[in-house]
């Protein structure tokens, strides 16, 4: 029986997340051990409450990880904290997204992928991973060759964040952390004098009278690690999106933005219980965790009329896609552009998605859906 972890996986998880939406909005699912919250009230619900926390009370930091480099942006990281300080630095940092040139991102996008065509290199996997996490490393100041080392060095890192990381990979994310720091820290020092996605995010914090420079710097490397899973899932589902419409997109921000809708590149998060949460009649004691469902949210034809048709532009979307109220992604508008250069790129250069197989493989991942192409 399809679990919701592995629908993930499948090549169409959509009637299942559907079969789940109408007959178990909010369960428990002892086969993934939590309680399980997919229809769109349930998971809005869960997302807005001051019950539910990011990460379990009793290990706010991974074990494996805690005193070190990566522990110490992990403890610091505003998708991984809750509470006052987490809602005031994220003021900081959705200010300083907010002012980041997305056409400038998108032309940067496009650059790295010329040059990724250029050499002849086998697109897909450095188109999807490497491409928006050097766009995002350029936007923080570090030049060709620093961004190509900040890429990889990321690739390391994220691998702390699931819960099944392995002894090895929590050592090499805390290499990567301490590489990452060493590179992005000039950058803070620099302060609101100089230019960019840091110095945006040294003068959001003067302004918002944010006192502290480390969590400046770990949130730093959370800029480059929330891009590389997501904004890799984002563009390999819009390639998947260009072959199954059999359509070149006019508008290509609303394409992406449905394609952010239709088939999340993030399906589904987690929350914690750190008090009784109540939904209808179900009770979610202290410790236990439910698995919210993002992607059979997105489908809820209570949230979305006609959910299953891919419309681009269509009216008022309900996108759970990027999360909710304390913890809602402030990147969307970033992820699209990055995906806008890189496919608008690619398809200037004469890319078929015609030629993408009918059937792919997703990757071994709980959370995101990113194909392998």
């Amino acid at each position: 029986m399809t679990t919701p972890i592995e629908a993930v996986r499948l090549p169409d998880p959509y009637a299942y997340y559907a079969q789940l939406t109408a007959e178990r909005p909010f369960a428990f699912d002892p086969a993934v051990g939590s309680w399980v919250a997919s229809d769109a009230a349930a998971v809005r619900a869960v997302l807005t409450s001051s019950a539910l926390r990011v990460r379990p009370a009793a290990e706010p930091v991974p074990a494996g990880i805690t005193g070190t480099p990566a522990g110490e942006v992990f403890g610091s990281l505003v998708r991984m904290t809750d509470g006052t300080l987490q809602r005031r630095l994220k003021e900081v940092i959705a200010d300083a997204l907010g002012r980041v040139d997305t056409a400038h991102a998108a032309a940067l996008a496009g650059e790295r992928t010329r040059a990724y065509l250029k050499d002849g290199r086998p697109p897909f996997e450095e188109l999807m991973f490497a491409v928006p996490a050097q766009v995002v490393a350029a936007l923080c100041g570090l030049d060709e060759g620093a961004d190509a080392e900040a890429a990889r060095l990321v690739g390391d890192f994220v691998q702390c964040i699931p819960a099944s990381a392995t002894p090895e990979q929590q050592r090499a994310a805390a290499l990567a952390a301490g590489r990452l720091q060493e590179l992005l820290g000039p950058g803070i020092e620099r302060g609101a004098e100089g230019t960019g996605l840091l110095a945006e995010l040294v003068r959001a914090a003067r302004c918002a009278d944010w006192p502290e420079t480390a969590p400046l710097l770990a949130n730093a490397v959370g800029f480059l690690s929330q891009t590389y899973d997501a904004t890799a899932g984002l563009i390999g589902n819009t390639l998947l999106a260009l072959a199954r419409e059999g359509q070149r997109p006019t508008a290509p921000d609303a394409f992406v933005r449905e394609v952010v809708r239709h088939d999340a590149p993030v399906q589904n998060t987690r929350r914690f219980a750190a008090e009784p949460f109540r939904y209808g009649d179900a009770e979610v004691a202290p410790g236990e965790q439910v698995l919210v469902v993002l992607a059979a949210a997105n489908r809820d034809p209570a949230a979305n009329p006609d959910p299953h048709a891919f419309l681009p532009g269509r009216a008022d979307p309900v996108v759970f896609t990027f999360g909710a109220a304390a913890h809602r992604c402030p990147g969307e508008d970033l992820a699209t552009a990055v995906t806008c250069g890189v496919v608008g790129e690619l398809l200037a250069a004469g890319f078929d998605p015609d030629g993408l197989p009918a059937e792919v493989a997703y990757r071994p991942l709980a959370n995101a859906r990113i194909p392998v192409l």
